[in-house]
């Protein structure tokens, strides 16, 4: 039989002001350069955060495709429950560059929702990010907390 152990590691990403992630321009200056290794494939991060909005890190939990990402509301949770986060916002990107969200974006943002109420956890916001140029709003990402979803 094959036993594992769980356990989280932290590496540094940058040095700077602590900075409360309560705004969704804020939690797209904190995931500059995230997608850049590689910026044709989607990626999807859930920052952890503590009570006052702080990270307490950001996690890959998966890379896609050109045109989408496949992961389980428990793939998030994960790193947030070890990191004894009370609260999290998930961040993906298109790169299309058009942030609105497919179907399955908004059914995901759903089932997220709903695990993450069954687990006390408080789920903030789903973020899309997108390039101002191609989005029809012009703003670059789309938020499903700013338009009542969340």
């Amino acid at each position: 039989m094959k036993i594992y152990e769980a356990k989280i590691s932290y590496n540094l990403l940058r040095l700077g002001e602590e900075c409360q992630l309560d705004c969704q321009e804020k939690v797209i200056e904190y995931m500059a350069g995230a997608f850049d290794e590689d910026p044709t494939i989607e990626w999807l991060y859930v920052i952890e955060l503590n009570r006052k909005n702080l990270p307490l890190g950001r996690t890959v939990i998966t890379r896609g495709t050109a045109s989408n990402t496949l992961f389980h509301p428990r793939e998030v949770l994960r790193p947030v429950i070890l990191a004894n986060a009370p609260a999290f916002i998930l961040v993906h990107n298109h790169p299309s560059g058009d942030p609105t969200p497919s179907r399955a974006d908004i059914q995901i943002t759903k089932q997220m929702k709903q695990a993450a109420q069954t687990m006390n956890i408080d789920f903030l916001d789903h973020i899309i990010i997108g390039d101002k140029d191609v989005d029809p709003e012009g703003r670059g990402y789309y938020s499903f907390n700013e338009v009542g979803t969340i």
